[in-house]
């Protein structure tokens, strides 16, 4: 056997490991990323801290733009689980709408490492840089598109409210841009800044979402 095999047979897991294989490889990219940042770190870096070859690290991805869609896929899979349970839930459109906000905000919150990582780092995927949350969501499971799914999904409820009976001030797909907007600030200002003296977290959360739906719903 080559060396090149050897060292693919190495990495290899059993029938039915792969996946615990990927998620270990997903796990060592967040941290190096967070670590070194994403232009630093190599495939080889990766592969050595999961402790496989870089030729077996590649049966799961072809290379690190690949690694960080998976992972913004992975943290927005998190969003559309709790997206469900609103959708399940919760009958009012409005209370749709901030419990969407609260849902975000709470993850982002809770999730500091995975947001900082996808929100805040600046190393935009080059296959979502230019469509970004407008691309084509017809296949869930291309790489790179869960971001998409989950902003037509508040699009959606929004375009839902609106058909209930509530007036919106701008386009469903415009306001939800500004829920995002606006949730992401207090995010990202709680995240960047965990020990600055702000107010209690769920009264800025509870005021942010009582601004940005005052701002989105027309009132009568």
């Amino acid at each position: 056997m080559s060396a090149f095999s050897t060292a693919i047979a190495s990495g290899r897991k059993r029938r039915g490991e792969g996946h615990t294989r990927r998620e270990e490889i997903l796990q060592a990219a967040k941290e190096l990323f967070l670590e070194e940042g994403y232009e630093s770190t190599t495939i080889r870096r990766i592969a050595d801290r999961v402790g496989i070859s870089a030729p077996a690290l590649y049966l799961y991805f072809r290379d690190k733009e690949d690694l960080l869609l998976a992972l913004c896929d992975q943290t927005f899979t998190h969003l559309v689980d709790a997206i469900d349970e609103i959708e399940r839930t919760i009958e009012d459109p409005l209370e749709r709408i901030r419990r969407f906000g609260d849902a975000y905000a709470r993850f982002g919150i809770t999730h500091p490492d995975e947001y900082r990582l996808v929100f805040l780092s600046g190393n935009i995927p080059e296959a979502i840089r230019k469509l970004g949350h407008r691309q084509a969501t017809d296949d869930p499971d291309r790489p790179g598109v869960k971001g998409a799914i989950v902003f037509g999904r508040l699009v959606a409820i929004l375009a839902q409210a609106e058909a209930s009976g509530l007036k919106l001030n701008y386009p469903p797909d415009t306001c939800a841009e500004l829920c995002w907007m606006a949730v992401h600030g207090l995010v990202a200002a709680l995240i960047l800044k965990p020990d600055f003296p702000w107010s209690d977290r769920d009264v800025l959360i509870n005021g942010m979402l009582d601004i940005h739906v005052k701002g989105i719903v027309r009132s009568e």
